[in-house]
Parts: structure tokens; sequence; C-alpha cells
């Protein structure tokens, strides 16, 4: 793709009322480089490089849920689920789905499916997990939520969702083990090997 293609998309989509998620994802794939994620909380594209001690948070929940539920299970992440709200396209660090789900009719997974989801925290985004994308976790009723803050030192789990916002919440430090029995994921999670930035 030359500069005068992106340029000629640009002038052609801004002349456009109204972006759809797709059409901002289209453009995401084609400019964004590997190595950089990439999503849409409420209508604003949000980037971030991948860093090492990123993936490895996520990496030590995957494989505690791999250890729980099997490497069948469908866990994904950083894969495109639309949301309720305006323009609420995430990439959610991690994603468990419920047994049994399947992709809508254009190949997406529906955000009622989503059980569990881990977002770690970004110098660049942090603001979306605290904020927008955890209203909207809570809206679409995902039953837990854990942030990992690699800054703090600390997870903060979020639970029972309900008229838009979640009515628990739990704070453990780096070290210490968080209790998810009693929750759909059934686990308790190590995190005395999480890293901090």
């Amino acid at each position: 793709m030359t500069v005068v293609d992106v340029l000629t998309d640009r002038i052609e989509m801004a002349d456009d009322d109204e972006w759809s998620l797709d059409r901002w994802f289209e453009l995401i794939e084609r400019l964004v480089p590997e190595g950089i994620k990439a999503e849409v909380v409420e209508g604003a594209v949000h980037m971030v490089p991948q860093r090492n001690v990123h993936w490895q948070h996520i990496r030590r929940v995957l494989y505690a849920l791999d250890d729980r539920f099997s490497r069948d299970a469908l866990v994904m992440t950083d894969v495109r689920i639309d949301f309720p709200g305006d323009q609420n396209g995430f990439c959610p660090d991690l994603a468990k789905l419920k047994d049994g789900a399947k992709p809508d009719e254009n190949g997406r997974w529906r955000y009622q499916d989503v059980e569990f989801i881990a977002e770690v925290i970004s110098r660049g985004t942090g603001l979306n997990d605290y904020g927008p994308k955890k209203t909207t976790y809570a809206e679409a009723e995902v039953p837990v939520y854990l942030i990992v803050d690699p800054y703090q030192g600390r997870c903060h789990v979020h639970t029972d969702p309900k008229d838009g916002e979640y009515r628990t919440e739990s704070k453990s430090d780096f070290g210490k083990e968080i209790d998810l029995t009693g929750t759909v994921v059934d686990l308790v999670l190590a995190t005395d090997t999480f890293p901090r930035d």
C-alpha cells in the first residue's frame, strides 16, 4: 500500500458521517505493524506496543486457566470482541468464553458468551481498563473482570455485575493468592511470580 492509497482511503473515510467498527479495524489491520495492540474504545483508537512484562502476566493467567479447564477451553488473547455501547471493539488481553460458544454470522465471538476477562495495565491505556472498559464489561455482564497492574504490583478483581457496574471488588498485592473459587472460573490464582514494572 502506498502513501497515496492511505491518504485516499483517509479522505474517503473522513467524508463518511459514521465509522463502523469494521471500517476502523480494516484501517487498523492495514496500518498498524505487528507488535502493536490496537482497539477501539468508545469510538477512539488506542494503540500500545506489546511489552515483555505485559505478556508474562497474560501467560501466567492463561496457564492457570489451561490448568483448570484444559487447553481445549475457549480462551483467547487480543481477539476482537464487540461490546455494547458506542463503538466498543475491544481486544481483551485474555478472554475465556463459555463452553460451546460459537462465533456469530460475521465470524466474531459474542460478548454474551464471555465469562472472564483479564486486562494487564499498560502505561498508555490503563485509564481505559479502570474506566470505560470496566463499565462496558459490567454492562455486558461479564461475570469476572481481573485487572493486573504491574505498576501498583496489585490485582483488582471485579465480580457481581448489575445495572452497569460491578458490585464487588477485591484487591490483592502480587505475592498473595487470588481466590476465584465461587466464580465461573473456580480457581485460586497464584501471583507470586508476577513481575513488577
